[in-house]
């Protein structure tokens, strides 16, 4: 976000009362099956156009909290449309739905980049950092990759990475693997299954990304990740790190809204302990109570933001009736909820 935007918004806020600001949503296209479990992963989004938006400065607004300074807080396309007021609140963006194999190549060898191509120009445009969401993932792929031999399988996976890297060889940041052990696709096997390390796939994925990306930042995605899985989560980070492929790590940062505090600073401690940098990437509070919503973000978003590890956050939606989730937006009916005003405030003076 940028500062001098926020200070405006603050601004409006106090003097003149309250002012509403809107936005808009997201829908998928896509394939193959494979469910979330627990406090889960997300899906919205197709392609769509793009409306007009203020200009944009490439970095975030900097802070006199230590560790803020430089990061950015981001955001995803809705419905696979970029919101007209986007960067009056956001520094990044990432793709909903548009990014993931199944919405790009539903049809074998036919490609759809527009809504790609839609958020990546964006991003150039408006000088934020775009991140590819996601390359190999056991949802939303192509179906017919269910009726192919494992050597076409693993041939198309390699085309499939090769092809966007070809693309959009200016990538800031590419989820490799997402949710690896929660929705391994059924081909893993045909990329190296669980081999010698019992991630031998996941590995494979990120030797890939690294030969056709080679100036990407690869993360490791996952949800549970500062909750029940944290261990488990720790463990695949590191087999990819001792390899020198992993650049940093994103954690989702679903259903943390019944967690005690404490074990939440617990458990981000231990993921900070992979050390390499730390991406919150779907961050998201699904409260229905207004001031609940504000007193847990208030929170939690410091205990991230302030962490000078954590280089950036990605929120998984704001327009209220069209997240992934139910009561997680943060603009109802054109009207701020209290839970972004707080946030607009915040980064305003951090």
């Amino acid at each position: 976000m940028k500062k001098r935007l926020f200070i405006s918004a603050a601004i409006i806020f106090l003097g003149l009362g309250l002012i509403a600001f809107g936005c808009d949503g997201g829908s998928s296209s896509s394939s193959s099956s494979s469910s979330s479990s627990s406090s889960g992963g997300c899906n919205g989004g197709s392609s769509s156009s793009s409306s007009s938006s203020t200009t944009s400065s490439s970095s975030s607004s900097s802070s006199s909290s230590s560790g803020s300074a430089g990061k950015f807080v981001g955001n995803i396309t809705q419905k696979g449309q970029i919101p007209s007021d986007f960067s009056k609140y956001w520094d990044q963006i990432t793709c909903e739905n548009e990014g993931k194999w199944g919405s790009v190549e539903a049809t074998r060898d036919v490609m759809n980049w527009s809504g790609i191509d839609r958020a990546y120009n964006y991003a150039k445009q408006h000088g934020i950092p775009y991140k590819q969401h996601a390359f190999v993932w056991g949802a939303q792929y192509p179906s017919w990759m269910n009726n192919l031999s494992a050597s076409e399988q693993k041939a198309e996976v390699e085309e499939w990475i090769r092809l966007y890297c070809e693309r959009y060889p200016d990538t800031d940041l590419i989820d490799v693997v997402n949710e690896p052990d929660h929705n391994r696709p059924s081909w893993y096997t045909a990329i190296g299954g669980t081999g010698s390390t019992g991630h031998d796939w996941v590995i494979w994925a990120f030797e890939k990304a690294r030969q056709y990306c080679p100036n990407s930042t690869l993360l490791l995605n996952d949800y549970n990740e500062f909750r029940w899985d944290t261990d488990k989560y720790i463990a695949i980070a590191n087999k990819v790190k001792a390899r020198g492929l992993l650049d940093g790590v994103g954690c989702q940062a679903h259903g943390l809204e019944s967690q005690a505090f404490t074990e939440l600073q617990t458990n981000f401690k231990k993921i900070k302990g992979i050390g390499v940098p730390i991406y919150i990437s779907e961050y998201d509070v699904n409260i229905a109570d207004d001031n609940q919503q504000r007193q847990i973000m208030s929170q939690q978003f410091p205990l991230f933001y302030e962490d000078p590890q954590v280089h950036g956050i990605t929120l998984w939606g704001y327009i209220y009736g069209q997240t992934w989730v139910a009561n997680s937006g943060l603009i109802r009916n054109g009207q701020l909820r209290p839970a972004m005003t707080w946030l607009v405030n915040y980064l305003a003076t951090h």
